[in-house]
């Protein structure tokens, strides 16, 4: 195998490898916003249940 060649090979490998780790960088970073996105509803979902806990005791209280 000449230098050429073995140049070449080395260069496919390199750009392989960097593409594999974009694509892996890309794939983290969709399921980190994917967490963040969840984690914002899940936040929202508490707090409008608490907002709905503190109506009714506002309204148990201005019963009596």
């Amino acid at each position: 195998m000449d230098s050429n060649q073995t140049s070449y090979n080395a260069g496919q490998a390199k750009g392989q490898t960097q593409e594999k780790a974009s694509s892996m960088m890309d794939k983290a970073s969709n399921a980190a916003q994917s967490a963040k996105e969840s984690m914002q509803e899940t936040g929202q979902q508490m707090q409008e249940k608490a907002q709905g806990a503190v109506d009714s005791a506002k309204d148990s209280t201005n019963k009596n």
